[in-house]
């Protein structure tokens, strides 16, 4: 199995509205639907565990979820019972054990702890903040490098996507500087970077962007981060919602609140990007009917 080349769009429309030079990076074509089977392939090919343990809001899990179906591994997948209908059903089709938790009164954290005591063997997998899913994820900003853009735009939840990017960038030698995309209803990263700290949210943020909902950076991500991010942007929700509208009408792209970050970012700050040749990242398509379609109405 072999992870699958990003698809680069260049919609004319898209970037006339916007006023800006803009390519689309899109990771909904990858297996499982997101950018998180560079990570999650990576990871279970990599540990010697036969058992392999996780938090995810959907997108890592079903991803790890398929990954471990095609090494013939175990995998357990801790879920908040609010995660998108379509994420937990895909986890599940691919074999894996799904545990759903009320986020509010039992943390996904504590919930991977009690699991991991029940099986001592097992390796436990940090959506984000994990080497080898840093690792992983680089292979997209190797891809990148190679286009030779000005910028790349990409979501942030606990900074696994771009911490790998910059990594990959600079592994490539190339000079494409990196921004963040972060919900402002989950802007701990943009605290982080202004405070120059990791500092986290007080629970789970309520965005719409359920990749983001991270409480924190994580350790591995924010070493890499602290001095590779060129700055973030922080977007509130409506931004989001018209950055899936947007990409729909402009490249027929069917994305997740998460994915729709980077135009979002577009939308917030363009003054930013004037002149730029600018990659915004379309991170992942798996959201449920019911929500796309309210989006974009």
């Amino acid at each position: 199995m072999t992870v699958l080349a990003t698809t680069l769009l260049r919609p004319a429309g898209l970037a006339r509205a916007l006023g800006l030079d803009v390519v689309i990076a899109s990771e909904t074509g990858q297996h499982t639907g997101s950018f998180k089977f560079r990570a999650a392939y990576n990871l279970a090919s990599s540990v010697p565990n036969a058992h392999v343990i996780t938090a995810s809001s959907g997108n890592f899990g079903q991803a790890l979820a398929y990954a471990c179906k095609l090494l013939g591994k175990r995998c357990t997948v801790v879920m908040p019972t609010t995660s998108a209908k379509v994420k937990i059903a895909a986890v599940r089709g691919h074999g894996a054990t799904v545990e759903l938790v009320d986020t509010t009164v039992v943390p996904r954290a504590v919930r991977v702890a009690e699991l991991a005591a029940q099986d001592p063997a097992a390796y436990v997998a940090s959506a984000y903040d994990d080497p080898y899913v840093i690792a992983g994820n680089a292979s997209l900003g190797r891809e990148l490098a190679a286009e030779g853009f000005d910028v790349v735009v990409a979501p942030v939840g606990g900074g696994g996507l771009t911490a790998g990017i910059i990594v990959g960038l600079r592994e490539a030698g190339a000079s494409t500087s990196v921004v963040g995309a972060e919900p402002l209803l989950a802007n701990d990263a943009a605290r982080s970077l202004a405070a120059g700290y990791v500092v986290a949210n007080e629970q789970e943020p309520g965005t719409m962007a359920d990749g983001a909902r991270t409480v924190s950076l994580g350790k591995h991500n924010w070493e890499v981060l602290k001095t590779g991010l060129a700055g973030i942007v922080e977007v509130p929700e409506e931004a989001i919602a018209r950055g899936v509208r947007l990409l729909r009408e402009h490249t027929g792209l069917r994305v997740e609140p998460t994915g729709a970050l980077a135009i979002a970012a577009l939308l917030v700050d363009p003054d930013r990007f004037a002149g730029a040749r600018v990659c915004a990242v379309a991170s992942g398509g798996n959201v449920d009917d019911e929500v796309y379609d309210a989006l974009v109405r």
